[in-house]
């Protein structure tokens, strides 16, 4: 099993393409969707990235999948899905995420709370089969309650769940986010995996402006992560990480991401005028 990282700089986003060399499985992990908030446009530039390498390794893509509805970028799953002749997949705690936001936005008539925007949702420890592959979902809670980890083989895909040792982990202070969660995701579904295990996160914003860094293990992490290791009491890891998130600005693009999110990255649809619009609530994180 091959694992190609690709780097979306402006969000500090790490996009995975997982695929079998003898068969040319694959699978595409957290693809971004280019939004520019001052045009409020999109764009199709990573997606580009990506498409292209799938071409000319000759990958057939089964599934795009998120590990989770992102707060700081706009998913490429949709997109790209439709690009690829792919299916789309997320943990299937989506719907309680898609429960809280559709009406905060305003969007009780458009976002149907059952995750039926997706062609499947996947219980924890229910797989996804992609020809020789074969991703199993550990859902892992507390930065959202909908996160999901994608393991496959011997190396897991951690989303914003656990980012590289010398960073931490997620945040865990978005709606329904759960630092005791957070920790019990970490101590039993992902600690309790091999130590020679490979980790791959979801972001890295390089600490101290070192070199990108995307993959570890189970055992580093356990021995070596900054705000969580196998030993950390499980209120001293609460007490930091709530203290430290109450510090925490809103991702800038919190707003824009989660209510096309909760919907697998599609756009609004066009109305009388042709135009789309995004939401903006008033309040809502007061």
């Amino acid at each position: 099993m091959k694992v190609q990282h690709f780097f979306h700089k402006k969000t500090s986003t790490l996009t995975y393409v997982v695929w079998d060399e003898s068969t040319r499985d694959a699978v595409v992990i957290d693809p971004v969707l280019d939004f520019d908030d001052a045009a409020v446009s999109f764009s199709e530039t990573a997606l580009d990235e990506v498409e292209s390498f799938v071409q000319e390794q000759g990958l057939r893509v089964h599934w795009v999948v998120d590990t989770h509805a992102h707060a700081d970028h706009v998913t490429g799953a949709s997109a790209l899905a439709a690009r690829l002749g792919a299916k789309t997949a997320m943990g299937s705690r989506i719907t309680e995420v898609q429960a809280f936001f559709a009406p905060a936005f305003g969007l009780e008539d458009e976002v149907k709370p059952d995750g039926s925007q997706w062609d499947a949702l996947v219980p924890h420890q229910g797989a996804l089969e992609a020809g020789s592959l074969r991703f199993v979902a550990l859902h892992t809670p507390g930065h959202t309650p909908a996160c999901t980890t994608w393991k496959v083989n011997d190396a897991v895909f951690t989303g914003d769940a656990m980012f590289m040792p010398d960073f931490g982990t997620g945040r865990c202070d978005f709606p329904h986010g759960s630092a005791s969660d957070l920790y019990d995701s970490i101590q039993t579904q992902l600690y309790s995996l091999p130590d020679g295990t490979r980790v791959f996160v979801g972001h890295d914003y390089q600490p101290g402006g070192r070199e990108l860094e995307f993959e570890t293990t189970i055992g580093a992490c356990k021995s070596s992560n900054k705000q969580l290791k196998a030993g950390t009491p499980r209120q001293d890891f609460v007490d930091w990480r709530s203290a430290r998130d109450a510090q925490l600005s809103p991702p800038r693009l919190l707003f824009q991401s989660i209510q096309l999110n909760i919907t697998g990255g599609r756009l609004p649809a066009v109305d009388a005028t042709g135009r789309r619009f995004l939401r903006i609530p008033i309040g809502l994180l007061d």
